[in-house]
C-alpha cells in the first residue's frame, strides 16, 4: 500500500508545498509572493473575449491587467467576440504557451479576478488528508524535492535508472539497466521496465510535466498487458486526461498526461537551464535563516554574485523584519552565480 505524507514550508518570499510517495518526493508546488494570481491553477476570473478562430476551435481571452489565456470549446460551445464570460485557469502558462482556461458561464462587467485559486494547503489536503508537516522537517523535505526536480537521471529499485528530458515536442524517458543483477534476464527486464513505469509516473509529477511522454523500454518481447495494466495504476493518481498506447513495436509506450501546473524546471530555472537568479536567492535567504536559527544572537555575512544579490534585495528587507538587521550581503563581481556563502562576522 501506498503512503502519501505532505509537508508545507513557509518561507520568506515563497511558500513551498511537497507530497512524498513511500518517502520519495512525488509533488513539488512552489507559490511565490510575486505571482500573478489571474493566472494560478484554479482561479475565476472574468475575461472578455478578444478574438476567436474556429478553424482551431479556440478563443483567446483578455483576463484584465494585460495578461491572456486561450479557451478550447466545441462547435456549439463557440464563443462571441467582445463578450464577457466566466472562466477558470485549468492550466497555467508555460514558456511560449498561454494559460489554458475553461469557460463556467456568461458574465458580466470588466476582466478581472472573481475568486483567487485555492492555497497550498487545500492543495495537499486533495492529494493526501490531514494536516501537513511544517517547520525544519518540511523545509528539509522541500529541498529535497526540489534538488531530485532538477536532477535527470533518476534510480530505479533494485538497480537501474531513468533519464527524463523534456523537449518543445514531448518528454523522452529511456530506462537503463546500468548495474542491474540477475541470472534470468527477461525477468530482469520486466522487473525493471515495471519499476520505470512506476518512477518515471512520480517523478513526472514530481517535475510538473504533461504532454506527449515516450517510455523507451528495455529488452524485447514486452508482456503488453502487464505493462499497461502497471502504466495505468502508476498514473493514475493524473486522472482525468491521461491516455495510454500499447508498447510499440520498437519498444517505447507513449502517453498523454494533462497539464496543470507550470513545470518546475521553468520556474527554477532560466531558459539556458541554469538556476535562475530569484531561485539563488531564495536560496541565499534559507542559508541565512538557517545560521539565525543556529545562533540566535549572531551576526552574519553572506557573499554571492551581483545579480543574486539584486533578486535577494527585497527578500532581505523581509528576513530582516523576521530575524533583526543582523546579517550583510555583499557583492562579489568575480563570485560564479551558483556559489552562494554564508558565515558568521570575524
Amino acid at each position: 500500500m501506498s503512503l502519501r505524507r505532505t509537508y508545507l514550508d513557509r518561507g520568506i518570499g515563497e511558500t513551498r508545498a511537497v507530497v512524498t510517495l513511500d518517502g520519495r518526493p512525488e509533488r513539488l508546488l512552489i507559490r511565490r509572493d510575486d505571482d500573478e494570481p489571474r493566472l494560478q491553477l484554479g482561479a475565476r476570473l472574468i475575461a472578455r473575449v478578444a478574438s476567436v478562430e474556429p478553424a482551431l476551435a479556440t478563443a483567446f481571452l483578455d483576463l484584465g491587467g494585460g495578461f491572456e489565456a486561450i479557451l478550447a470549446f466545441k462547435p456549439d460551445g463557440r464563443p462571441v467576440r467582445g463578450a464577457a464570460i466566466e472562466v477558470e485557469i485549468r492550466g497555467e502558462p508555460r514558456r511560449g504557451k498561454l494559460a489554458q482556461a475553461r469557460m463556467i458561464g456568461a458574465g458580466q462587467g470588466e476582466p478581472r479576478l472573481l475568486t483567487p485559486a485555492p492555497d497550498l494547503s487545500a492543495d495537499l489536503e486533495t492529494f493526501a488528508p490531514g494536516a501537513p508537516v511544517e517547520g525544519r522537517e518540511a523545509r528539509q523535505a522541500a529541498d529535497d524535492a526540489e534538488s531530485e526536480a532538477l536532477e535527470v537521471l533518476h534510480p530505479l529499485p533494485g538497480g537501474g535508472l531513468i533519464a527524463v528530458e523534456p523537449t518543445r515536442a514531448l518528454t523522452a524517458v529511456d530506462v537503463d539497466l546500468s548495474e542491474r543483477k540477475g541470472s534470468d534476464a527477461k525477468r530482469v527486464t520486466r522487473q525493471a521496465n515495471l519499476e520505470a513505469i512506476a518512477t518515471a509516473a512520480r517523478v513526472l509529477r514530481l517535475k510538473g510535466l504533461g504532454g506527449i511522454v515516450v517510455l523507451d523500454l528495455v529488452g524485447r518481447g514486452h508482456d503488453g498487458n502487464a505493462l499497461m495494466a502497471a502504466a495505468r495504476a502508476a498514473f493514475g493518481p493524473d486522472n482525468p486526461g491521461v491516455s495510454i498506447g500499447p508498447v510499440g513495436r520498437f519498444g517505447t509506450m507513449e502517453l498523454s498526461l494533462p497539464r496543470r501546473t507550470r513545470p518546475l524546471l521553468e520556474r527554477l530555472c532560466r531558459e539556458d537551464g541554469a538556476l535562475s537568479d530569484r531561485t539563488l536567492a531564495q536560496r541565499l535567504i534559507r542559508r541565512l535563516e538557517a545560521e539565525a536559527a543556529v545562533d540566535a544572537g549572531g551576526r552574519f555575512v553572506a557573499v554571492c554574485a551581483p545579480e543574486v544579490a539584486r533578486a535577494a534585495a527585497p527578500l532581505i528587507t523581509l528576513l530582516a523584519a523576521k530575524i533583526g538587521a543582523r546579517f550583510a550581503v555583499t557583492e562579489d563581481a568575480a563570485r560564479p552565480r551558483e556559489r552562494l556563502d554564508v558565515g558568521p562576522v570575524r
